[in-house]
């Protein structure tokens, strides 16, 4: 199952750079407005990474915020985009939420089986 999550998580990962740096008229728009777009996919891609790399979650938290700040900073280049500070802000935000939100899931699954399995 680890082998899923860490696929889903790096697809997760190539949908969202593609959305960031790809051309403006292909990138999917909801009703959430701009910052809640962005708030839902990074949250996304914090849970799916934590819940995929349990073992380096710290690490990979820090790696992370630094590759949204690179991101971020390639839209100089995109052309149609534009790097704002506001969005890095939001984006490495909310994937800290999404790996704590991972973080407190491995806590409850462990108590979930070490109290099932006392139980048994």
């Amino acid at each position: 199952m680890s082998i899923l999550v860490r696929a889903f998580a790096w697809l997760l990962a190539a949908a969202v750079t593609f959305a960031t740096l790809g051309p403006p008229g292909l990138r999917p728009h909801s009703d959430l407005g701009q910052d809640g777009e962005h708030a839902l996919a990074f949250i996304l891609i914090g849970l799916a990474f934590g819940l995929a790399y349990r073992q380096r979650r710290l690490a990979v938290a820090v790696v992370s915020v630094i590759l949204i700040g690179v991101l971020e900073l390639m839209q100089f280049w995109a052309p149609g985009r534009h790097a704002r500070l506001e969005d890095f802000l939001v984006d490495a935000g909310t994937a800290c939420i999404g790996f704590a939100l991972a973080a407190v899931a491995d806590w409850v699954m462990t108590r979930f089986r070490t109290s099932s399995a006392l139980t048994s």
